[in-house]
């Protein structure tokens, strides 16, 4: 995708909301539209910011949840498998949106989970120590390749960090087993979906690379 000369920010997509496309249309969009919808919103996201080579427009990419509300976009990429460019931005939006909710929690989770994932822990490339602001320059620098640089890599560097909170998940989900068995069992499950993520966005890098992630 090309950008048109003198139009090198990305325009707000203001119909992208399902409230917004029942007021342009009348009626919400069926599943096959909402399909169609997801993958040309997906590719067009990646492809003005490819394209664009520009900090700035990067930068409000990064932030598009910030811009369009959470809500806006699980609406559009959501329900798409994590095999597809939709269903992988997805879920690298919803890890940036944790770290910024909760960078305490992300901070601990992940420096538990470095101890005992070391290998992942390069490959995510986190500066120690690993505290809130660190993370958070993460999952910004994270969202940055996936517009400058090559995506399969920030894909990688994802699905790694996802690793390391996943192991520190189930260490700290151990220590609360002793006191709260049903907090600790709640804690298991979360580390667990954790670590499903991590190998959805593993098979998107190598659909990237495959030319497959569309």
């Amino acid at each position: 995708m090309t950008v048109p000369p003198g139009r090198d920010r990305p325009r707000r997509p203001a119909h992208f909301s399902l409230a917004a496309m029942e007021a342009h249309g009348g009626t919400s969009p069926g599943p096959a539209e909402m399909t169609e919808i997801a993958h040309q919103s997906a590719a067009a996201v990646v492809g003005a910011g490819r394209a664009a080579r520009d900090p700035v427009v990067t930068g409000r990419l990064v932030a598009l949840v910030d811009e369009l509300g959470l809500d806006t976009i699980a609406s559009l990429w959501a329900q798409r498998p994590a095999g597809s460019l939709p269903g992988a931005l997805w879920r690298l939006y919803v890890l940036r949106e944790w770290v910024r909710r909760s960078p305490v929690t992300a901070s601990r989770e992940y420096a538990t989970g470095m101890r005992l994932a070391e290998a992942n822990h390069v490959v995510a490339g986190v500066a120690e120590p690993p505290g809130p602001s660190e993370l958070k320059a993460l999952v910004d620098a994270i969202l940055t390749g996936v517009y400058e640089g090559d995506l399969a890599v920030a894909l990688e560097r994802a699905a790694a960090f996802c690793r390391v909170v996943s192991a520190g998940r189930a260490e700290l989900a151990h220590d609360t087993d002793r006191s709260d068995p049903d907090q600790g069992h709640t804690e298991t499950l979360q580390a667990a979906a954790m670590l499903g993520t991590a190998a959805d966005l593993d098979r998107a890098a190598g659909a990237w690379r495959h030319g497959k992630l569309i």
